[in-house]
């Protein structure tokens, strides 16, 4: 019989990733970051009072941050002893949306903080990998974990079967998100929300059952 299986968003959920990344914005473009709703693109702002950057440039200067400046990056509260636990009990995989190149960096990024389980790299809607993911491990229950409302839409759809848990790590973003519509659960630390998984998987059965 399939063990459960676990997958789990890496930034702001295993690592906190925005304030580094703001950080750094400060520090190599002289930019100021005020993320408050999840909208990168309009949390920037110029110091020097220029325009202020494109989208196309948000994600030049993500594609600038990953992988370079990931040594910045810290672990969320309890995230590496809750996936210990579970690791007892689960399977793991880390889909984290990074383009390809990123991937050993972010299994050797996750292994330096003690977190070694398999990392997929992602473009996206996650939907499609969660679906083929559970195909793969013989289609157990399954539990997804993600800080973005719109992979779980997408998890949902592609999915259903699979128990979702919205999750933001990051306290500042945190209080500005509502839960996600297509999320079963909103639990922010993973003290708890190793509690909910853990019960997912004792009760044994699928999210549309």
């Amino acid at each position: 019989m399939s063990r459960p299986l676990l997958i789990t968003d890496c930034d702001e959920v295993l690592l906190h990733m925005v304030r580094h990344f703001g950080n750094w914005l400060g520090e190599a473009k002289d930019i100021d970051f005020a993320v408050a709703n999840g909208d990168f693109a309009n949390a920037m702002t110029r110091r020097d009072g220029g325009l202020r950057p494109t989208q196309a440039e948000m994600w030049a200067m993500l594609g600038e941050f990953f992988p370079a400046e990931m040594s910045r990056q810290t672990l969320v509260p309890h995230a590496r002893e809750a996936l210990g636990r579970l690791a007892e009990i689960a399977d793991i995989v880390v889909l984290t949306n990074l383009q390809d190149e990123c991937r050993q960096p972010r299994i050797e990024q996750l292994s330096a903080f003690g977190i070694d389980h398999r990392v997929d790299c992602n473009q996206g809607g996650k939907g499609g990998p969660v679906a083929r993911l559970v195909a793969e491990h013989g289609d157990p229950v399954t539990v997804f974990v993600d800080d973005l409302a719109v992979h779980h839409a997408s998890v949902a759809k592609a999915a259903p079967g699979v128990h979702r848990l919205h999750m933001i790590a990051e306290p500042a973003l945190a209080a500005t998100m509502p839960p996600a519509p297509a999320a079963h659960a909103r639990i922010d630390d993973w003290a708890d929300a190793e509690h909910w998984i853990a019960a997912r998987f004792a009760a044994g059965v699928p999210a549309d059952a």
